[in-house]
């Protein structure tokens, strides 16, 4: 039987992060949920993730921020961006760094869903 994939969520709004854990659990995935980019570098991600939800605007590191860090180290689960914070400069930067989907919020379960499943390389 394949391994359940797991969704890493990080978004310093504890709602956010239980509301997106909820979805995701209701579509059959794993999630782990961090308030700040710190915390999920700092996990020592014990349990892997297959991909990274992710906000933008956070105190410390910002998501665009995670996302240079997460690109120096090397090879890194997709990211997705749900973010209520867009201007066209910080979309190309999360684009052009690698994100699989930039999206705004509210955003669509619709949206939410094809990413992550483009993401695991489910079809849609």
């Amino acid at each position: 039987m394949p391994a359940v994939p797991t969704i890493a969520v990080i978004d310093d709004d504890q709602a956010i992060r239980e509301a997106m854990d909820d979805l995701i659990m209701s579509f059959g995935y794993q999630c782990r949920l961090f308030a700040s980019a710190e915390a999920f570098l700092t996990s020592g991600r014990e349990t892997p993730v297959d991909c990274i939800l992710v906000d933008v605007k956070m105190p410390g590191l910002s998501g665009i921020e995670l996302q240079n860090e997460l690109n120096r180290r090397g090879p890194h689960p997709p990211m997705i961006f749900v973010t209520s914070y867009e201007d066209e400069r910080t979309r190309q930067a999360a684009l052009s760094g690698g994100a699989l989907a930039f999206l705004r919020k509210p955003v669509t379960i619709d949206r939410l869903m094809t990413s992550l499943e483009t993401a695991l390389g489910q079809q849609p």
